[in-house]
């Protein structure tokens, strides 16, 4: 009898805990879209990996090029000029190779110029997210944009406008 009744109690309790919980959801693609600073980053970050693969393009052209030329020259070249040949085709294109991922490898350049651009706007939202967390009293604040497994939210849970407005720009 007394394991029944500490069971209700206690389930009585959980649920009043839960209905208390109070949570909002942010829409963190239309933050980032409000924020002119976030949309100058992306767009020299876009600008920078458009040179970026021009340069890694030309290269490859050149290879290409060198390959077409040596295909066209290898009935006339003895076989220490073909091997040689080939084997600078082979440097070009192992050159194209490193510059890609210098360029556009995991900690590549792109990688770290994004990180110095944008790192700091995330974390300015990140902190202002986090304000109006504490001061509205929420326990958790859910991104919309990244969360597909929310099919429905009401608008009155949305904080995207105040997170905008504690970051100084107002919609």
């Amino acid at each position: 009898m007394k394991k029944t009744l500490l069971l209700i109690v206690m389930a009585i309790a959980g649920f009043a805990a839960a209905s208390a919980q109070k949570f909002a959801l942010v829409d963190m693609e239309y933050i980032f879209r409000n924020v002119p600073s976030y949309e100058m980053a992306n767009e020299q970050l876009n600008q920078l990996s458009q040179r970026y693969q021009k340069e890694i393009e030309a290269i490859g052209k050149e290879a290409e090029t060198m390959y077409q030329n040596y295909l066209s020259d290898k009935v006339f070249l003895t076989e220490e000029q073909a091997r040689k040949r080939e084997e600078e085709i082979v440097a070009k294109e192992k050159s194209a190779t490193e510059l890609r991922y210098k360029y556009f490898g995991p900690e590549g350049e792109l990688y770290q110029k994004r990180q110095s651009l944008l790192k700091p706007i995330q974390d300015d939202v990140y902190n202002a997210v986090k304000k109006v967390a504490e001061e509205r009293g929420y326990q958790a604040i859910f991104d919309r944009a990244s969360a597909s497994d929310i099919i429905y939210a009401s608008p009155r849970i949305d904080v995207s406008n105040e997170v905008l407005a504690m970051l100084g720009y107002s919609n």
